[in-house]
């Protein structure tokens, strides 16, 4: 099973996609197919004992389309790498279709926007001289009317060549899309106006208008054609994003071999390799730190402008940049395989996939084209029959044909078809700038309604790591440093998680640690030594153990470690798994925005309680399996809730997968990370707040261009039909059909950008 994502060439507007999508559907061996009109992608799902790539690219030629692979930063290779012109190279292949089509449609526009600008001009002119406001144009018409069938006939079979092909793909093969319309209509005009122009005697005998409409086709023409150009360069810009992320990336690596410093191309880096980071630099790959200390820039994995310290055992990630010291790590991944190349793949995917709105819009597409193309054939005729007995034949004919072209030519799919990817493209670009990645549209568009977030506790309210929280001292002869100094002392010999944790303490104090002689570890129990002659003994509470600081403790849902000293009790260690410093406020901005808040999590319920109430949480279930975690979350579901669910751990992953949206927290798991549609880098909690924000911008946006795209449609094409006619003799003229139809493209994309300025 083959499953990749391809750019398209030839498509025009939302029905082409629409198009594509139903031709290879009937397809044997697709499996799914997703084309996003905005990306100008398709990401194909096929069985390739079945059917390949150049089977389906026969299919859809004869259509006028085609695929050619899409190269990405993330391919395959004997050893997962980059090379050095990769992001170059990831960059041209990702975005040559585009910048074709741009330059292609800058070439047609240097020649018949001024062409067109003149004509517009000239026909206003000829408006306003007809009700004395200029003075008349001293032109021989006669003249000018056969210049004007050169240049259109230039215009029309060059500049409107895709319009006159798709009038051939809807004959051939009954596929009608924008191209169509816009062909028919000017062709329309074009014949009428050639056959008036030619055989005069025929305007004469039928009483046909005796005016030509070689102007309408030349403007209409130049400004859909502009219209395209301008609409090409808009959703250029709203996948910016991804072409960010691609130059982030490093191009050289400093590494040891054969005991000597030498710079290759990351494409030569592999994994087990010791790479050398000096101040300033960019870090080419992933890996963990084997010698040094620095602090790190992560601001464009994270979003967050304060560097962060890194030490030996820490993990660095490629593309960040080291801020201060040298150090030195092993490089762990390479290629794809690194964060960066995930999220240009996760960034990638989710631009393309299509939100549940979007199916909304994929209905009235399929039957917008025909439906635009009766209309027109409805007003032309009603012009006819009942126009030519009130205006006379000369008049209705002229009416009718001005309408069949105004409808045809203002009804315009690429609004609609732009509506719902571009805002979603801009949405999953901010949230990847921010540290937050949004793997499909879906998610984001459900994030907008949930009224419930389940938390999971360890890893995402609190660090995920126990720490020295109490220090109590039993004997006043001891400080909590000197009870810090012999436990951390002991515990440093010891290979204990919690043991960690005190030395840590004991370190963040400065406190010296002493030196200590006959270790022993007591599996299950504690742990022995001497210090100064004096018996240390570290151990957990015994049964029997009624101290009353040890019960508050342990109600607290805390750890407690007992330090005796020559057979006395001297202190009390209590250590848990901290909250997170940013827990209190993101939850409290989340009951801001009247979300109902649950910890669920298998802790004992008197921890969990403890935790919660520091943080504000509204609702604890506690005590719970990894396997009855997705039914809790489908409790709430039945309840009538919309849930989202963030976890990190690998327990968490089908109670994410079971959740309306689940969130990830990015130092968790990678199956967590899988299972969910949104993941927060470095778990920052902090987060979700700004995703549900950035959610509902996105569906703000979505709906604002729906609303625009409907809206140019609703009223342009019935004023085009002639609607307005007996009112107030009003009918629309073709070349401000095509005006506000190009517009109406440019206006859509325009408001899916301002998202960009939304700050989350």
């Amino acid at each position: 099973m083959i499953d990749k994502i391809y750019n398209i060439k030839g498509m025009h507007c939302a029905s082409c996609s629409l198009t594509i999508t139903k031709k290879l559907s009937k397809l044997d061996g697709i499996n799914d197919i997703n084309v996003n009109f905005a990306t100008e992608k398709a990401n194909i799902i096929f069985d390739d004992n079945k059917v390949d790539i150049k089977k389906i690219n026969n299919e859809i030629e004869k259509l006028g389309y085609s695929f050619e692979d899409n190269f990405q930063i993330n391919n395959d290779k004997e050893i997962a790498k980059t090379n050095q012109n990769s992001n170059e190279i990831a960059k041209t292949n990702q975005n040559s279709n585009e910048i074709f089509l741009i330059n292609k449609e800058k070439i047609k526009i240097k020649f018949v926007l001024p062409v067109a600008l003149i004509i517009f001009i000239i026909m206003v002119w000829d408006i306003l001289s007809s009700i004395k406001i200029l003075p008349e144009l001293q032109i021989s018409m006669d003249i000018f009317n056969k210049i004007l069938m050169i240049i259109s006939t230039i215009i029309l079979f060059w500049i409107g060549k895709p319009f006159i092909f798709g009038i051939v793909r809807f004959i051939k093969y009954r596929v009608a899309n924008m191209d169509t319309l816009i062909g028919i209509g000017t062709l329309s005009a074009y014949i009428y106006s050639t056959i008036i122009t030619f055989f005069p005697q025929i305007q004469i005998v039928m009483k046909l208008p005796e005016y030509t409409y070689f102007d309408v086709v030349i403007v209409v023409i130049g400004f859909v054609t502009f219209g395209k150009y301008l609409e090409a360069r808009s959703k250029q810009k709203t996948g910016e994003a991804i072409e960010k992320l691609i130059e982030l990336q490093a191009k050289t690596a400093i590494i040891i071999r054969d005991g000597i410093e030498i710079e290759i191309p990351i494409s030569e880096v592999a994994i087990g390799e010791i790479i050398i980071v000096k101040p300033g630099m960019k870090i080419p790959v992933d890996g963990k730190i084997t010698e040094g200390f620095t602090s790190i820039d992560e601001g464009m994995i994270t979003g967050e402008s304060i560097p962060v310290d890194k030490n030996v055992g820490d993990i660095v990630i490629g593309a960040t940049i080291n801020k201060q010291g040298s150090f030195r790590f092993i490089a762990t991944k390479v290629g794809k395989d690194t964060m960066l190349s995930q999220i240009i793949k996760m960034v990638e995917e989710a631009q393309g996939s299509k939100a549940p709105i979007e199916a909304l819009v994929d209905k009235v597409s399929s039957i917008f084209v025909p439906s635009v193309l009766l209309i027109a054939v409805i007003s032309f005729l009603v012009w006819i029959f009942v126009g030519i007995p009130i205006l006379g034949q000369s008049e209705a004919i002229s009416y009718g044909l001005l309408s069949f072209v105004g409808v045809l030519i203002i009804a315009c799919p690429c609004a609609l078809g732009l509506a719902t990817p571009t805002a979603i493209i801009v949405g999953v670009g901010i949230g990847a700038k921010n540290g937050i990645l949004i793997k499909n549209a879906e998610s984001l568009e459900l994030l907008s309604k949930v009224d419930t977030i389940v938390l999971d506790k360890t890893g995402t309210i609190t660090k995920g790591k126990p720490e020295v929280t109490d220090v109590v001292i039993l004997d006043k002869v001891f400080s909590e440093s000197d009870i810090l100094k012999l436990a951390g002392s002991v515990e440093k010999l010891s290979e204990h998680p919690l043991a960690l944790s005190i030395v840590d303490s004991a370190i963040l104090k400065k406190i010296i640690l002493e030196k200590v002689t006959e270790f022993i570890s007591l599996e299950g129990v504690g742990v022995r030594g001497i210090i100064n002659d004096k018996n240390i003994y570290i151990h957990k509470p015994g049964i029997n153990d009624s101290d009353i600081d040890l019960k508050i403790l342990q109600e607290q849902g805390k750890t407690v470690v007992v330090v005796e000293v020559d057979n006395k009790k001297v202190g009390l260690i209590a250590l848990s798994d901290t909250i997170k410093d940013e827990a209190k406020e993101a939850i409290a901005k989340l009951h801001k925005k009247g979300i109902k808040v649950i910890m669920l999590t298998g802790d004992n319920h008197l921890a969990a309680l403890y935790i919660a109430k520091q943080v504000n949480i509204d609702e604890v279930i506690s005590e719970v399996l990894p396997n009855e975690k997705a039914g809790k979350i489908e409790l709430l579901q039945n309840e009538g809730r919309v849930v989202a669910m963030a976890g990190d751990g690998i327990n968490d992953a089908p109670a994410l997968v079971q959740a309306n949206v689940g969130i990830a927290m990015a130092t968790g798991s990678d199956i967590a990370i899988e299972s969910a549609g949104i993941a927060l880098l470095h778990g920052d909690i902090h987060k979700i707040s700004q995703v549900i924000d950035l959610s509902k911008a996105t569906m703000r946006t979505i709906k604002q261009n729906l609303f625009w795209a409907f809206i140019y449609n609703m009223i342009g094409i019935p004023i085009a039909a002639g609607l307005l006619f007996p009112i107030w003799g009003i009918v629309l003229n073709p070349i401000f059909a095509g005006l506000a139809m190009a517009f109406s493209s440019v206006s859509v994309v325009g408001n899916s950008l301002r998202l960009k300025t939304k700050k989350i």
